[in-house]
């Protein structure tokens, strides 16, 4: 991004077009391409170790302008913004909305695992009995053939009460490599998806392009960064809410992956995904992480997820917050986007239409106003 317009868009954060950042329109596509497909192109030659020095020693010197890390606010300042404006509009002091989340929840948190090896299908029952204590459940997305998934292995996943998702054909940062290469994969993909009866996907390595995904074929995508510098595919999305790219729901990745958390960034503890998840949380947003059960294979490693995992439940449980599959969270916010807030003289209340389903019952109005000069919301 250009460094006027990106002043002018902090500046005046109500102006801008949000689809230019949740499709990541801000970024040059060409170039973007050219080195993804360098890195992937040379990444084969380097031995695993010297690839993790050399992301360390990028992650050293980067510096984003934007969008900024671990917290981009832009797009949660726009929303504001406009809502400054209609309270002035309207001349009132509070606004009604169909609230984010349903049961008047606050926030929402869900939690997600990318298996990369047959190491990390190896380490899914030490990974799931952790999330028992905790009353945890999660969705395990899988790359269909890149090692052996062994027979019962969905099973172990659903019968924890958790999701199985499509990770991917293969490994090999080659999907989004030009329109061809994406052509050629998509009825394996559409394939897998049915076969296994998953409903979400998320690309190897989070490449991605916007204006492909809505022919994936599924109810949701979860493959874009709300801000994200550390990845061959650098960038985001800047939002911290589910949208839609086409017919299908974006689940932004709004939390710092486990492997950059400690591999690369080598952060002794939790405390990055404690302070983007207070922020989350104070905005009503998506709480939406990625842990490896690769990369999670110590008593160590296991012992942080632990602590991450009890940070979660204490502020579910303490701040009203709703813990929940992707596919649940996608199937909301598609039914969300049915509904209306109206205000009439008997009070406020929801229209939606027959494609709400179940959901119109669990929907809920929420209330904005201003405050001290910030934007608060009561649900």
């Amino acid at each position: 991004m250009i460094d006027g317009q990106l002043e002018a868009a902090r500046r005046d954060p109500g102006r801008i077009d949000p689809d230019v950042y949740l499709y990541e329109r801000y970024r040059e596509t060409a170039s973007r391409r050219t080195a993804l497909n360098a890195y992937y192109a040379i990444k084969p030659l380097l031995p695993r170790r010297a690839q993790i020095a050399a992301r360390r020693l990028h992650a050293k010197h980067v510096r984003p302008a934007f969008p900024d890390w671990p917290i981009e606010p832009l797009l949660v300042e726009h929303q504001h913004a406009q809502w400054q404006r209609e309270l002035s509009e309207q001349s009132v002091e509070r606004l009604p909305l169909v609230n984010f989340w349903p049961d008047a929840h606050r926030f929402a948190v869900t939690v997600t695992h990318d298996v990369e090896s047959a190491a990390g299908v190896a380490n899914i029952e030490a990974v799931l009995e952790v999330e028992r204590r905790y009353g945890v459940i999660s969705c395990w997305n899988f790359v269909a053939e890149w090692y052996p998934i062994p027979p019962g292995t969905f099973e172990l996943v659903r019968d924890g009460g958790g999701e199985v998702g499509l990770h991917g054909v293969k490994h090999d940062g080659l999907l989004f490599r030009d329109r061809a290469s994406f052509e050629g994969r998509l009825p394996a993909i559409q394939r897998y998806l049915r076969e296994w009866g998953a409903v979400g996907f998320r690309s190897p390595a989070t490449h991605r392009n916007a204006e492909w995904m809505g022919e994936l074929g599924c109810l949701y995508d979860s493959s874009f960064p709300d801000t994200d510098p550390f990845e061959p595919q650098p960038g985001g999305c800047c939002s911290i809410f589910p949208y839609f790219l086409g017919p299908i729901v974006e689940l932004p990745i709004t939390m710092t992956q486990d492997h950059t958390l400690w591999e690369i960034l080598r952060q002794p503890n939790i405390d990055l995904w404690r302070q983007k998840g207070d922020w989350l949380i104070s905005n009503h947003g998506l709480v939406n992480v990625i842990v490896h059960p690769d990369y999670v294979r110590s008593a160590a490693r296991l012992d942080l997820y632990a602590q991450f995992l009890s940070y979660l439940r204490e502020r579910v449980d303490g701040r009203g917050g709703w813990h929940a599959l992707p596919c649940d969270v996608a199937s909301w916010w598609r039914a969300r986007a049915q509904m209306r807030c109206t205000d009439e003289h008997a009070g406020p209340r929801i229209v939606h239409d027959e494609t709400a389903g179940q959901w119109s019952q669990r929907a809920t109005v929420a209330w904005v106003s201003e405050r001290d000069g910030t934007m608060k919301i009561d649900v």
